[in-house]
């Protein structure tokens, strides 16, 4: 490199005494040139070295590299000329050959990089793709973000895509051109334009847009059977964290008009920073989620806590690529398991908990409804009461808009679960709470005495799932005497409700994506169903956000939005593909199944409005005093649930949730 840029530098300054002097040169400063080459030369190449270009890669030129050569040359033509203005000018060249070395240098500089950078992209990048052809694609969107992109896909051929039109919505821009580009005209008018003839692949550069515009766009080519894709968000493109070179298709979240959510990322670093945090349901896509966002915010162990030993396996994975390995502890464990889970929280002591472990398909649960009640119910309760023998700050548990006027067994169960929260917040100090596990203890000995006289055990999974708590646990109950109020816990109880989650297990849009990838047909159950949606990561931010508010006893809604009609998702999935409804792939109704609803709600009647500090975040608390449906559970359906049939079971949940419409089949 070093001789390289010395042998230009040589070249640029032997021509520029030619230059000057008209190619006719006075023999005085004949030996005047030679003799200023032995200054010139190394002035050159320590402006250079210290403007970091001796190392760097011919062929990798931009704009950069440009301003660095610029300074190195203009520092060493200052510092040539400096000699004459100090009375020593016989040591300086004439002002003349400076200013002409100077440009002639820098021309050839760039001229020389960027043909060879030039050459990397256009010829050795182009061999790897022998015999290709490049796909002729439009760009939507003709602003910072679509020159930019375009750019890269003339300069690299080997992307695979040939850019030969822009569109965009403003007016003022048809008929100019960007890097030899035309600006044709707008999205709607893509049908229209002669130039986009056989075009069937377009890219939306318009990251700043407003998300129903977007939509608009998709939708549009996606019915002319074009596919589309877009460019990353406009926040990972100012962090730094995509180019726009990095394009993905528009997925289904693209055209929801969700916008970006903002948090207040300092309450929630000062609600987990340093704080022992555990995550039930850690492989789950909540869970996992979670486990992603508290991970950023420093805690001092993020603790996994999964049943599912594949999917602790790949959450734990991922974190230790992130760089999370010093923090996270995997721990393979059943919430229902309260001897396990008392082990847990004795051992690492959690603080702060997200209870996110719960069977969540409708259909699957409202046929063996003993296992959502255990599970979603049960296991949240005796996970509530070990967080508070323990003395933890705070336990959040993952509800579902299902829990309002349930009418399947798992919204049942949920609202169940909150309603216990509701309860041990309201009335449980430490004296119902020991009350509790002495009936738990002396249940388990009468169990005990019963298989002793039968000599079999009727149901091994009902004694395991309904276990008590253990007594050690019992007498950790019991507040530190220093306590000011020995008669209540301090850990805050607290649920967060929200809607279906795009893209999570179960959901209807994997089902969706399956379905159309096999050429349908796509299976609605209902044209008139409709749904709340929230993607994955902000679904989990504003858990984070509401769980910072919480005092104790409040259920928080988050903003969804405005329900979606699900036969509108499947319609807009099929054209999103480059498929025509009816034609190429078909839309089937199968009918509601027990226990779903034709539409979601977000409140019940009896649950009381507060306002919060985040608009996208509503808090209820309830009207009603929950202990006598949380004591009812326990007393009524808890002992008999693995012996009751599907149907005494809802009769049951009936009587301890008035508002629960069961579905018998």
């Amino acid at each position: 490199m070093a001789f390289f840029y010395a042998g230009v530098t040589a070249l640029s300054f032997y021509f520029a005494y030619e230059i000057r002097f008209d190619f006719i040169i006075p023999p005085e400063y004949q030996q005047e040139r030679l003799k200023a080459l032995w200054l010139v030369i190394p002035v050159k190449l320590l402006a250079l070295l210290f403007a970091r270009q001796m190392g760097s890669m011919i062929t990798f030129f931009g704009v950069p590299d440009l301003f660095r050569l610029g300074s190195a040359l203009l520092a060493s033509a200052l510092l040539l000329i400096l000699p004459r203005y100090i009375g020593l000018g016989q040591y300086s060249p004439p002002r003349g050959v400076l200013l002409i070395d100077f440009l002639v240098c820098l021309s050839a500089f760039c001229s020389f990089r960027l043909a060879a950078r030039l050459f990397r992209e256009r010829v050795l990048m182009g061999k790897k793709m022998p015999g290709r052809v490049l796909e002729r694609v439009v760009i939507i969107g003709a602003g910072d973000t679509g020159g930019s992109l375009v750019g890269d896909l003339i300069n690299m051929p080997a992307r695979g895509f040939r850019p030969v039109a822009f569109l965009d919505d403003d007016a003022t821009k048809h008929g100019k051109s960007i890097h030899g580009v035309g600006i044709e005209g707008t999205p709607e008018e893509f049908a229209s334009l002669p130039c986009l003839d056989g075009v069937r692949h377009a890219i939306i550069a318009m990251p700043s847009a407003p998300i129903r515009r977007v939509a608009e766009i998709a939708l549009f080519l996606g019915r002319l059977g074009v596919q589309v894709e877009t460019v990353p968000a406009l926040e990972d493109l100012a962090s730094g964290r995509a180019r726009v070179t990095r394009i993905r298709p528009v997925e289904i979240q693209d055209l929801l008009g969700r916008s970006v959510v903002d948090l207040d990322t300092t309450a929630i670093r000062n609600f987990v920073e340093s704080k022992v945090v555990m995550v039930t349901g850690a492989g789950g896509s909540i869970g996992s989620e979670l486990c992603r966002q508290i991970a950023q915010f420093n805690p001092r162990r993020l603790l996994l806590v999964e049943q599912s030993e594949p999917s602790l396996f790949l959450i734990e994975q991922e974190l230790c690529s992130a760089g999370f390995t010093g923090i996270i502890l995997p721990l393979v464990a059943d919430i229902l398991d309260t001897t396990r889970m008392d082990s847990l929280f004795a051992t690492y002591t959690p603080q702060v908990i997200f209870h996110a472990a719960a069977h969540k398909h409708v259909y699957l649960m409202e046929r063996q409804p003993s296992e959502a009640i255990k599970n979603n119910a049960v296991g949240t309760r005796k996970l509530a009461e070990i967080a508070m023998a323990h003395w933890a700050e705070a336990l959040v548990l993952i509800s579902t808009d299902k829990a309002v006027n349930p009418t399947s067994v798992m919204g049942a169960s949920k609202r169940l679960a909150e309603l216990h929260l509701q309860a041990l917040h309201a009335n449980l100090g430490s004296e119902q709470h020991t009350a509790r596990i002495e009936i738990d203890r002396r249940q388990s000995q009468t169990n005990g005495e019963e298989m002793t006289t039968n000599g079999t055990q009727r149901d091994g999974s009902h004694h395991a799932a309904l276990s008590p708590v253990s007594q050690p646990l019992a007498s950790s109950l019991t507040p530190p005497s220093s306590s000011s109020d020995s008669h209540h816990s301090k850990t805050k109880l607290m649920s967060v409700r929200f809607g279906n989650v795009l893209g999570s297990s179960g959901s209807v849009v994997p089902i969706f994506k399956k379905q159309i990838e096999a050429g349908g047909p796509v299976t609605v159950t209902h044209p008139d169903v409709t749904r709340y949606f929230m993607t994955i990561p902000e679904a989990a931010g504003l858990v984070l956000q509401a769980s910072v508010q919480g005092t104790g006893g409040e259920i928080f809604v988050l903003d969804m939005g405005q329900p979606v009609k699900i036969m509108d998702l499947a319609k807009n999935m099929i054209e999103l593909s480059g498929y025509k409804v009816g034609e190429d792939i078909e839309i089937k109704f199968t009918g509601l199944k027990p226990g779903e609803k034709l539409f979601e709600e977000l409140q019940h009647h009896n649950e009381q409005h507060l306002p919060t500090d985040h608009p996208r975040i509503m808090r209820f608390v309830n009207g009603d005093c929950p202990a006598k449906a949380s004591r009812m559970a326990i007393e009524e359906i808890e002992p008999f649930v693995d012996d009751l049939s599907p149907s005494e079971i809802k009769r049951s949940l009936k009587m301890v949730i008035p508002e629960y419409v069961p579905c018998f089949e």
